[in-house]
């Protein structure tokens, strides 16, 4: 009896944090949509669905949330069937049209392209990438849909800024909505505030058929492997580190930088006039060591 009382126990606080995460995943992705206005009355929303976790879990919220919007918008579920090898090519409709969702599925042969073009080794992302996405600016334009939503999520944006800096030289990131290349689609990335272990939970707690992004038999960067491995460890570490990263991302302060485009350095003179918002020159180092710290002995004037 006591193991039944157990079981029942068990299952019901199973189905409380699978409802919190539940809950989490809409108010970010809300919150995200409203302080980016990704989304607005009247849109064709072209969600681009590759298979994987996040991909699914943000068409899942995306429809969740268009039921209690106070705006009226449409939702496509787009997959591009690049003809990889061992591609289950059934798995997409049978879960789309389950789902109840107007999808399209675009067959188109790049696989054959990249095998084509990069030597045997070679990582193959950045070309299929490419190619990917020219096909869906030009399927969603097909569709009518004038915005692109993708699954990128918050690690993928830390991530994409690490990589940047640390072999790009620069800092740049990948915003939560953006217009295209070719000057002619909005794309959006309303999983910019949701952590990616949200999204492989909540991939397990909703059965998503994943499909392997490994298929073609090209392994991920290596360079953004040993970013996702870097963070992973700060964050076992240094919890909140990440987060204060992330929050940092929308907290700019250009002037405490070095971007002369970006500010204009050489123009600021001194004035005279105080500044209640302006910063002290030498401020006192985050990390410096107190001077009341015992065995620290301060210096005085005249010594």
């Amino acid at each position: 009896m006591n193991a039944v009382i157990d079981n029942i126990k068990a299952a019901e606080k199973i189905a409380h944090e699978n409802n919190k995460l539940h809950k989490r995943l809409c108010r970010l992705v809300g919150q995200a949509i409203g302080d980016f206005n990704m989304i607005e009355d009247g849109d064709k929303v072209m969600v681009c669905l590759s298979g994987g976790k996040d991909s699914y879990a943000l068409l899942d919220i995306l429809m969740t949330l268009r039921e209690r919007a106070p705006i009226h918008f449409e939702i496509v579920a787009v997959n591009l069937d690049q003809k990889q090898p061992n591609f289950p090519a059934e798995v997409l409709p049978a879960y789309l049209e389950k789902l109840g969702v107007p999808f399209h599925i675009e067959n188109q042969d790049t696989y054959s392209i990249v095998k084509r073009l990069i030597p045997e080794g070679k990582t193959t992302c950045s070309l299929c990438s490419r190619l990917r996405r020219g096909i869906l600016y030009r399927v969603a334009d097909e569709l009518g849909c004038n915005k692109i939503a993708l699954g990128h999520h918050r690690d993928d944006i830390l991530e994409t800024f690490f990589l940047n800096m640390f072999f790009g030289g620069k800092i740049k990131g990948m915003p939560a909505k953006l217009v295209s290349d070719d000057g002619k689609h909005m794309v959006i990335r309303p999983l910019a505030y949701v952590k990616e272990e949200d999204t492989e939970r909540y991939a397990e707690v909703k059965h998503f058929p994943i499909i392997p992004c490994d298929l073609c038999g090209s392994q991920e960067n290596l360079q953004r492997k040993q970013i996702k491995a870097m963070m992973r460890d700060w964050e076992k570490k240094f919890p909140g580190r990440v987060e204060n990263i992330f929050s940092s991302l929308s907290t700019v302060v250009p002037s405490h930088l070095m971007d002369r485009d970006l500010f204009g350095f050489r123009d600021i003179k001194a004035d005279g006039v105080a500044n209640p918002l302006g910063d002290i020159a030498f401020d006192e180092e985050p990390c410096s060591t107190p001077a009341t710290v015992p065995g620290i002995i301060p210096l005085q004037r005249g010594e």
